[in-house]
């Protein structure tokens, strides 16, 4: 990418932009690509000293979330001191890191990264109109129009596999509007997916990508749980579930091809994990803010208020673990309320994604995640699977008289 990443905006409080707003008061873990011989991702997690890593103790973020206290375990530890925070913090910009100093990768390495999908009554209204368009931004208008005549307010207050939800889908059957996101939407059970393979998520001020022959996509803000093995949420990160409307709403079938494609998730900057300052109901009054800026001088803004979800994050965290295990923990993208309608170029025409957008997702209490658009195809291709990763760990020393 040519383009130069867009400046975060300096912070009254004295933080570094891409913090939470108490800076590193909470417990705060991360992976670090690390310089050396060999080089090779860390665990590190960020103090007011510095950061510190930790991977001599938990070579992998999945090991950490199996302690029964994550956020006790890591604060036990005294880690190796890498450099301090700021610096960090500024070597991980896509265009501009120094090799020779740590910068940032996703927070998750062994997790499998899931998604859900429509648990927002907003996101719920476009998944429809994406279906009824057939992936034709230039049809959503009218659409969006009728079916909000109709559905009015009725969703938003509405718990999906209610009986209320059951009468509003007898009568949408009735008028020929039920649709399978509607199904997932007020139904009883949830829409999740693989969202990402594992180790595949880029981290803050890598590309991220959407697929060249998409013509209809946007960002999509979100919370992502960690969860471990045992079912446990144990902290939270940022994280952008890339959406290609055009062809998901050819046919939810393709919902693979529309999610699943190099560089089209990302999920940092760290994992915040709970302890004193931070817990599972902050998170379900978080408020994710989003912000777009074009090089063509085109700016978008949205707010993804958790407490507006349309399904519980520990009743969705259930349903993940209802008939499957993870034996090293899973990431749970839930959602987002945040569905652009706003016309970028021609009258009618909605919003997409041009290259070089920089896409900005922050919140109070999880910092800011920043990444530039490419195209998946001409990305940084995904090379650094489980074999080199397991191999890099073992060629450091990391495996003798630890556990992943």
């Amino acid at each position: 990418m040519t383009a130069t990443t867009a400046a975060l905006p300096v912070r009254a409080d004295g933080h570094h932009p891409l913090l939470p707003q108490d800076g590193t008061s909470g417990t705060l873990v991360g992976r670090v690509w690390r310089a050396g011989t060999p080089s090779g991702p860390s665990v590190v997690t960020l103090r007011r000293e510095g950061v510190f890593d930790v991977s001599r103790h938990f070579p992998t973020v999945s090991t950490l979330l199996e302690a029964d206290d994550p956020a006790e375990a890591l604060r036990a530890v005294p880690g190796e001191f890498l450099c301090t925070v700021a610096s960090l913090l500024d070597n991980s910009k896509a265009d501009d890191r120094d090799a020779a100093l740590p910068s940032l990768l996703a927070p998750c390495d062994l997790q499998v990264v899931k998604a859900a999908g429509v648990t927002f009554a907003a996101s719920l209204i476009e998944r429809v109109i994406e279906e009824q368009a057939g992936g034709d931004p230039g049809r959503a208008q009218g659409l969006r129009s009728e079916i909000t005549s109709l559905l009015g307010d009725s969703l938003a207050n509405m718990r999906p596999g209610s009986e209320q939800a059951q009468a509003l889908k007898a009568l949408l059957q009735q008028k020929k509007l039920w649709s399978q996101y509607l199904e997932v939407g007020i139904g009883p059970d949830a829409e999740i997916f693989t969202k990402a393979p594992v180790l595949a998520a880029v981290g803050h001020g890598q590309d991220i990508g959407v697929r060249a022959d998409s013509a209809w996509n946007n960002p999509e803000p979100e919370v992502v749980l960690a969860v471990n093995s045992r079912g446990r949420i144990v902290g939270a990160a940022l994280g952008n579930d890339v959406n290609l409307r055009d062809i998901e709403g050819r046919s939810a079938l393709l919902l693979g091809k529309a999610k699943d494609n190099n560089a089209s998730c990302a999920v940092g900057p760290f994992i915040r994990l709970f302890d004193g300052t931070f817990s599972l109901d902050d998170v379900c009054s978080e408020t994710v803010h989003l912000h777009v800026q074009g090089d063509d001088g085109f700016t978008l803004r949205g707010v993804n208020t958790m407490a507006s979800i349309s399904r519980a994050p520990a009743d969705i965290v259930a349903q993940a673990l209802a008939a499957h295990q993870y034996p090293d923990g899973f990431m749970l993208f839930l959602g987002t309320l945040f569905a652009p309608t706003e016309d970028r170029d021609e009258p009618g025409g909605g919003f997409t994604h041009k290259l070089g957008d920089v896409v900005t997702i922050h919140s109070r209490w999880l910092g800011a995640l920043q990444n530039q658009v490419t195209h998946s195809e001409t990305a940084p291709p995904w090379r650094f699977g489980l074999r080199a990763f397991i191999g890099n760990l073992a060629e450091r020393g990391l495996l003798q008289g630890t556990k992943l």
